[in-house]
């Protein structure tokens, strides 16, 4: 299926303030692309030990049902206030809200998750959600968390990657949509914040390795730059601690950008720890993208 083919924007809903603020970047983000928006919500019935001797199971399901349906409609009225008149689908189902928005992803443009949330029915968007969407959609997904600074620059990890560069790709179109300075970020070393403090461990470092490895930065953004001249760019790079860099800048940015597997410098970052913690504690909204499909 060809981009153009992927004409939705799904969200997934669970009545907690994360999700809320999720339906809002959700259906922004469906306008501003003339993109449909499909709003989702997965009933889950564990935490009421469904099934038990002294359960009525049927008024259980009723009960969470009935909670389910007031959430979608709360979300629906949520995106109108956005746009009154946009093309707004809601969905109901039993099962993982994860396996469910990855499944979903195959043939939508974006996901859309709230970081976090304690769910108003002990639903399934609890936990590792974020992660688990993150770690498996077939498309970019956006983790709302923190604050999107509307003055801020948008931030991209990049490190030479296949996964990077469609990274990069995102960054620039969303930097573009909003009139925003892109801010590139390459780290060479995924080692943490103290590797280098030691002059023993500083003298290993060849000379002329800054030089080289803004020598990959500026190749890997070349071509971006001509397709997008409307966009200010600037180039950072560092020795190490790729977690702390891009935590650093979710602190000014109005959206953080990144791949979710790599083999360059941010190796640490894409495929282990650093991504969790960006997912889990970045102080903006985090954009996830995928590597392509083989």
């Amino acid at each position: 299926m060809s981009t153009r083919d992927r004409n939705s924007v799904v969200v997934g809903v669970d009545g907690s303030d994360s999700s809320k603020s999720a339906v809002r970047m959700a259906a922004e983000l469906a306008t501003e692309r003339g993109l449909n928006l499909k709003i989702i919500h997965a009933l889950d019935f564990a935490p009421y030990g469904f099934g038990g001797p002294y359960m009525d199971s049927g008024g259980v399901y009723e009960w969470v049902e009935a909670s389910g349906k007031a959430i979608l409609a709360e979300a629906q009225e949520r995106a109108f206030a956005v746009n009154p008149i946009i093309e707004v689908c809601t969905e109901l189902s039993i099962g993982s809200s994860a396996q469910w928005l990855v499944d979903l992803s195959e043939n939508a443009r974006i996901v859309v998750v709230g970081a976090s949330g304690s769910g108003a029915a002990a639903t399934a968007l609890l936990g590792n959600t974020a992660i688990n969407v993150t770690s498996h959609a077939h498309c970019p997904v956006v983790v709302v968390r923190g604050d999107a600074h509307a003055n801020g620059p948008v931030v991209v990890g990049v490190d030479g990657s296949a996964t990077s560069e469609r990274a990069i790709s995102v960054a620039f179109q969303e930097a573009s949509m909003r009139n925003a300075p892109l801010v590139a970020v390459h780290v060479w070393s995924d080692l943490g914040s103290k590797a280098f403090e030691d002059p023993r461990a500083a003298a290993l470092v060849p000379q002329g390795l800054e030089e080289d490895e803004r020598a990959v930065l500026a190749e890997s953004l070349a071509g971006w730059q001509e397709k997008y001249p409307d966009v200010r760019v600037t180039r950072e790079v560092y020795i190490d601690n790729p977690r702390a860099r891009l935590l650093d800048w979710s602190k000014k940015a109005q959206l953080l950008v990144v791949g979710s597997r790599g083999r360059g410098g941010f190796k640490g970052m894409l495929l282990g720890s650093t991504s969790n913690s960006l997912v889990g504690g970045a102080h903006c909204p985090v954009v996830v993208v995928r590597p392509a499909r083989p």
